[in-house]
């Protein structure tokens, strides 16, 4: 173990999709304490989520970041994590760190209390009104009311008060809400003892309301669209009717799609001066130089791309996410293009930290690749939405197989907007059967057939076990 262990500040995002950085390639966007954090680490471009069981993506993907495991073996679709899986702020905790939590935790509050020494402004839920969050005070016995419901106080003017939670915090940004907790807590922090920071926010998930200066930066009409923009997707998903598709009217027009990529990139250019914020009180704190930050988010969104709202599908623009690493002893400004997922997180933790990964984490530790730019962890990533949609993809092709009976092939390395199916093309046959023996191979492993989602995929889609026989 490091006679100094470092300090780990965990900055993670809801809805950011993988290319909003504009160190990373997105000229459109203003993020320069993002970009900052890019030039002085490791930024992995091939970071993905799974995706989910359920319409909520990030209540297991954040389950999976926490505990290290996969999709399928999680119970409650992560909604509690059970107390046989390790959880990174636990095993942090038990080994002396100070844990501090704030913001959004949307995966139960017995996970929570058993993951944070002390916390503040903790918001138990999945999404809400970024300037009225009901927040929880910290409490060490871990008992937090089950609900929060608004209840009218008749003493108190007729105002709107909550019974079951601490506080709630109206007129200011649940972005502002988190980071200033985070930097209180800097101010007030044990100094003797290594802490571990997770700082959670609601941005950029909808309802996307920002402070007004941040939406100025950001002219709809200016907005370029996504090449890959369609007014409608093409096949039935299994998931065109979920919330995240309501968000805007069918079919999707130019107009309204530019108006939401505006107001999502505003919301991203305001977390990202809350990142520029929760530096400076590092710096102040005289933490900096032994601090690793660890910025990301839980999933992608589409916004008009393939005529899609939402994070419930396998297209790259829901299912890959921005992952960078930076601090002490990470090299600066480099890339690596492992495919990895945000369950590698935990582990790679644990090894900066010179602590044993506990035997319930399924991830991989990432820091090999830190300084080896043709470090591969894993050749295929298993992806898998719900009932409806499985895929598998490589370094260079992605395969999507519906529950209505499509598929979708589609080559990466030629075609990263995912526009060109190639499935039906007989020069790629043998590619599609490959990979459809890798992804029966990889639904076995992850124990897919088993889950009640997975079990109804594949009893729709028996006749891709035929391809299960031959080796990849």
């Amino acid at each position: 173990m490091p006679a100094t262990r470092p300090n780990i500040v965990f900055f993670f995002t809801d809805d950011q999709r993988f290319d909003t950085i504009a160190a990373l390639g997105n000229g459109a966007i203003q993020t320069p304490h993002m970009d900052r954090l890019v030039r002085s680490g490791v930024a992995f471009t091939q970071a993905h989520i799974p995706c989910g069981t359920s319409g909520a993506v990030c209540m297991p993907s954040r389950a999976m970041l926490h505990s290290g495991r996969t999709l399928f073996r999680l119970a409650g679709e992560g909604q509690e994590i059970p107390a046989a899986h390790a959880i990174l702020g636990e095993s942090l905790r038990q080994t002396g760190y100070v844990t501090f939590g704030t913001g959004k935790w949307h995966n139960g509050r017995a996970s929570y209390a058993r993951s944070f020494s002390c916390g503040a402004e903790i918001f138990f839920g999945g999404m809400g009104d970024h300037w009225n969050v009901p927040a929880y005070d910290f409490d060490l016995s871990g008992r937090y009311a089950a609900t929060c419901p608004f209840v009218p106080q008749p003493e108190t003017s007729n105002a709107l008060a909550y019974r079951a939670c601490n506080h709630i915090t109206a007129g200011k940004h649940s972005t502002d809400l988190f980071v200033d907790a985070a930097r209180q807590f800097l101010r007030e922090r044990d100094g003797a003892r290594p802490f571990f920071m997770y700082v959670s926010l609601m941005a950029p998930h909808d309802p996307r309301t920002m402070p007004e200066k941040y939406l100025r930066l950001y002219d709809p009409a200016r907005i370029e669209l996504p090449g890959n923009f369609m007014p409608e997707h093409p096949l039935d998903t299994g998931a065109l009717r979920v919330r995240d598709e309501l968000l805007a009217p069918l079919p999707r027009t130019p107009h309204d799609i530019r108006r939401h990529i505006a107001e999502y990139y505003a919301m991203i250019s305001h977390l990202d001066d809350g990142l520029g914020r929760l530096a400076a009180a590092l710096r102040e704190a005289g933490e900096l130089d032994n601090t690793i930050i660890v910025f990301s988010g839980d999933n992608g969104l589409a916004l008009g791309q393939h005529g899609l709202m939402g994070k419930q599908n396998l297209y790259d623009h829901s299912v890959r996410v921005p992952l960078i690493f930076s601090g002490p002893g990470i090299p600066q400004g480099a890339r690596s293009r492992a495919l990895v997922y945000l369950s590698d997180i935990f582990p790679t933790l644990c090894e900066l930290a010179g602590l044993d990964t506990p035997e319930s984490v399924e991830g991989k530790s990432l820091a090999s690749c830190f300084t080896d730019p043709k470090c591969r962890l894993r050749d295929t990533l298993y992806l898998a939405y719900g009932n409806s949609i499985r895929g598998v993809r490589n370094e260079r092709y992605k395969l999507i197989e519906y529950a209505c009976g499509a598929s979708q092939l589609f080559d990466l390395a030629q075609d990263p907007l995912e526009t060109q199916n190639l499935a039906a093309g007989a020069a790629v046959n043998e590619t599609v059967s490959a990979m459809r023996r890798t992804l029966c191979r990889l639904a076995d492993e992850w124990g897919d057939a088993q889950h009640s989602t997975g079990h109804e995929f594949w009893n729709r889609r028996a006749e891709l076990r035929s391809h299960q026989a031959s080796s990849v």
